[in-house]
Protein backbone atom coordinates (compact mmCIF):
# COMPACT_ATOMS: atom_id res chain seq x y z
CA UNK A 1 0.00 0.00 0.00
CA UNK A 2 1.36 3.40 -0.97
CA UNK A 3 1.81 6.39 1.33
CA UNK A 4 -1.00 8.40 -0.29
CA UNK A 5 -3.40 5.48 0.26
CA UNK A 6 -2.40 5.25 3.92
CA UNK A 7 -2.92 9.00 4.25
CA UNK A 8 -6.43 8.75 2.76
CA UNK A 9 -7.26 5.93 5.19
CA UNK A 10 -5.86 8.05 8.04
CA UNK A 11 -8.12 10.93 6.97
CA UNK A 12 -11.12 8.63 6.74
CA UNK A 13 -10.48 7.13 10.17
CA UNK A 14 -9.86 10.58 11.67
CA UNK A 15 -13.26 11.85 10.54
CA UNK A 16 -15.13 10.34 13.50
CA UNK A 17 -12.64 11.76 15.99
CA UNK A 18 -12.79 15.13 14.21
CA UNK A 19 -16.59 15.15 14.43
CA UNK A 20 -16.56 14.23 18.13
CA UNK A 21 -13.88 16.86 18.78
CA UNK A 22 -16.11 19.46 17.14
CA UNK A 23 -18.95 18.43 19.46
CA UNK A 24 -16.59 18.48 22.43
CA UNK A 25 -15.54 22.01 21.45
CA UNK A 26 -19.19 23.04 21.48
CA UNK A 27 -19.54 21.90 25.08
CA UNK A 28 -16.58 23.92 26.38
CA UNK A 29 -17.02 27.53 27.41
CA UNK A 30 -13.34 28.40 27.78
CA UNK A 31 -11.09 26.36 25.55
CA UNK A 32 -7.40 26.15 26.43
CA UNK A 33 -4.42 24.70 24.60
CA UNK A 34 -4.23 21.92 27.21
CA UNK A 35 -7.78 20.76 26.47
CA UNK A 36 -7.12 20.78 22.73
CA UNK A 37 -3.88 18.82 23.14
CA UNK A 38 -5.51 16.36 25.56
CA UNK A 39 -8.28 15.71 23.04
CA UNK A 40 -5.68 15.12 20.33
CA UNK A 41 -3.67 12.76 22.55
CA UNK A 42 -6.70 10.68 23.52
CA UNK A 43 -8.11 10.38 20.01
CA UNK A 44 -4.77 10.16 18.19
CA UNK A 45 -3.37 7.68 20.71
CA UNK A 46 -6.30 5.31 20.44
CA UNK A 47 -6.48 5.67 16.66
CA UNK A 48 -2.82 4.55 16.57
CA UNK A 49 -3.20 1.74 19.13
CA UNK A 50 -6.27 0.07 17.64
CA UNK A 51 -4.81 -0.71 14.17
CA UNK A 52 -1.78 -2.22 15.90
CA UNK A 53 -4.06 -4.53 17.92
CA UNK A 54 -6.08 -5.34 14.79
CA UNK A 55 -2.90 -6.02 12.80
CA UNK A 56 -1.71 -8.41 15.49
CA UNK A 57 -5.07 -10.22 15.52
CA UNK A 58 -5.25 -10.36 11.72
CA UNK A 59 -1.67 -11.68 11.49
CA UNK A 60 -2.57 -14.57 13.79
CA UNK A 61 -5.35 -15.74 11.46
CA UNK A 62 -3.88 -14.72 8.10
CA UNK A 63 -2.94 -18.25 7.04
CA UNK A 64 -6.51 -19.44 7.59
CA UNK A 65 -8.18 -16.82 5.41
CA UNK A 66 -5.63 -15.75 2.79
CA UNK A 67 -7.90 -16.81 -0.08
CA UNK A 68 -10.66 -14.42 1.00
CA UNK A 69 -8.62 -11.61 2.58
CA UNK A 70 -9.54 -9.09 -0.14
CA UNK A 71 -13.24 -9.77 0.45
CA UNK A 72 -12.74 -9.23 4.19
CA UNK A 73 -10.90 -5.94 3.59
CA UNK A 74 -13.58 -4.81 1.12
CA UNK A 75 -16.45 -5.78 3.44
CA UNK A 76 -14.95 -4.13 6.53
CA UNK A 77 -14.15 -0.88 4.71
CA UNK A 78 -17.60 -0.68 3.09
CA UNK A 79 -19.37 -1.41 6.39
CA UNK A 80 -17.31 1.16 8.27
CA UNK A 81 -17.70 3.73 5.48
CA UNK A 82 -21.45 3.15 5.19
CA UNK A 83 -21.84 3.52 8.93
CA UNK A 84 -19.96 6.82 8.80
CA UNK A 85 -22.25 8.03 5.99
CA UNK A 86 -25.28 7.07 8.08
CA UNK A 87 -23.87 8.86 11.13
CA UNK A 88 -23.25 11.98 9.06
CA UNK A 89 -27.02 12.37 8.71
CA UNK A 90 -27.89 11.74 12.36
CA UNK A 91 -28.59 14.43 14.90
CA UNK A 92 -25.77 15.38 17.23
CA UNK A 93 -26.10 15.02 20.95
CA UNK A 94 -24.47 17.38 23.39
CA UNK A 95 -21.31 16.13 25.05
CA UNK A 96 -20.24 16.57 28.63
CA UNK A 97 -17.76 19.47 28.94
CA UNK A 98 -15.52 17.43 31.27
CA UNK A 99 -12.08 16.24 30.14
CA UNK A 100 -11.79 13.57 32.84
CA UNK A 101 -10.59 10.06 32.03
CA UNK A 102 -14.13 8.77 32.62
CA UNK A 103 -15.43 11.14 29.93
CA UNK A 104 -12.60 11.00 27.39
CA UNK A 105 -11.72 7.29 27.45
CA UNK A 106 -15.11 6.04 26.19
CA UNK A 107 -15.09 8.68 23.44
CA UNK A 108 -11.56 7.71 22.37
CA UNK A 109 -12.44 4.01 22.30
CA UNK A 110 -15.73 4.61 20.46
CA UNK A 111 -14.08 6.71 17.75
CA UNK A 112 -11.26 4.20 17.24
CA UNK A 113 -13.16 0.90 16.93
CA UNK A 114 -13.11 1.36 13.15
CA UNK A 115 -9.32 1.55 13.32
CA UNK A 116 -9.24 -1.92 14.91
CA UNK A 117 -11.01 -3.33 11.86
CA UNK A 118 -8.64 -1.43 9.56
CA UNK A 119 -5.71 -2.99 11.43
CA UNK A 120 -7.12 -6.43 10.69
CA UNK A 121 -7.33 -5.41 7.04
CA UNK A 122 -3.71 -4.21 7.12
CA UNK A 123 -2.61 -7.70 8.15
CA UNK A 124 -3.80 -9.02 4.77
CA UNK A 125 -2.18 -6.28 2.70
CA UNK A 126 1.39 -5.19 2.18
CA UNK A 127 1.43 -2.44 4.79
CA UNK A 128 4.25 -1.08 6.92
CA UNK A 129 2.24 -1.15 10.15
CA UNK A 130 4.57 1.26 11.98
CA UNK A 131 4.26 3.88 9.27
CA UNK A 132 0.50 3.30 9.10
CA UNK A 133 -0.12 3.71 12.84
CA UNK A 134 2.16 6.75 13.02
CA UNK A 135 0.33 8.39 10.13
CA UNK A 136 -3.09 7.52 11.55
CA UNK A 137 -2.16 8.72 15.05
CA UNK A 138 -0.61 12.01 13.91
CA UNK A 139 -3.42 12.76 11.44
CA UNK A 140 -6.04 12.09 14.10
CA UNK A 141 -4.17 14.19 16.67
CA UNK A 142 -3.98 17.17 14.30
CA UNK A 143 -7.61 16.90 13.16
CA UNK A 144 -8.91 16.39 16.71
CA UNK A 145 -6.90 19.35 17.96
CA UNK A 146 -8.26 21.48 15.13
CA UNK A 147 -11.77 20.05 15.54
CA UNK A 148 -12.15 21.09 19.14
CA UNK A 149 -11.22 24.66 18.20
CA UNK A 150 -13.54 24.65 15.19
CA UNK A 151 -16.38 23.35 17.33
CA UNK A 152 -15.74 25.97 19.95
CA UNK A 153 -15.68 28.70 17.31
CA UNK A 154 -18.09 27.65 14.57
CA UNK A 155 -20.36 24.93 15.89
CA UNK A 156 -21.64 21.86 14.03
CA UNK A 157 -21.06 23.16 10.50
CA UNK A 158 -18.24 20.66 9.72
CA UNK A 159 -19.35 17.57 11.68
CA UNK A 160 -21.55 15.88 9.10
CA UNK A 161 -19.30 16.87 6.20
CA UNK A 162 -16.26 15.28 7.83
CA UNK A 163 -18.10 12.04 8.59
CA UNK A 164 -19.50 11.91 5.06
CA UNK A 165 -16.03 12.50 3.56
CA UNK A 166 -14.49 9.81 5.78
CA UNK A 167 -17.17 7.30 4.84
CA UNK A 168 -16.75 7.90 1.12
CA UNK A 169 -12.96 7.57 1.34
CA UNK A 170 -13.16 4.24 3.19
CA UNK A 171 -15.74 2.82 0.77
CA UNK A 172 -13.62 3.84 -2.23
CA UNK A 173 -10.49 2.28 -0.67
CA UNK A 174 -12.43 -0.96 -0.11
CA UNK A 175 -13.57 -1.01 -3.74
CA UNK A 176 -10.00 -0.32 -4.92
CA UNK A 177 -8.61 -3.21 -2.84
CA UNK A 178 -11.25 -5.59 -4.19
CA UNK A 179 -10.72 -4.52 -7.81
CA UNK A 180 -6.94 -4.93 -7.44
CA UNK A 181 -7.29 -8.47 -6.06
CA UNK A 182 -9.77 -9.43 -8.75
CA UNK A 183 -7.32 -8.22 -11.43
CA UNK A 184 -9.27 -5.19 -12.68
CA UNK A 185 -6.65 -2.70 -11.41
CA UNK A 186 -2.90 -3.08 -11.24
Amino acid sequence: MQLWELFLIALGLSADAFAVAICKGLSVRKLTFDKGALTGVYFGGFQALMPLIGFWLGSRFQNLITSIDHWIAFTLLVIIGSNMLKESRSKTECLNPSFSVAEMLPLAVATSIDALAIGITFAFLEVNIWLAIALIGVTTFVLSFAGIYLGNSFGLKYKSKSECFGGIVLILMGIKILLEHLGFLS
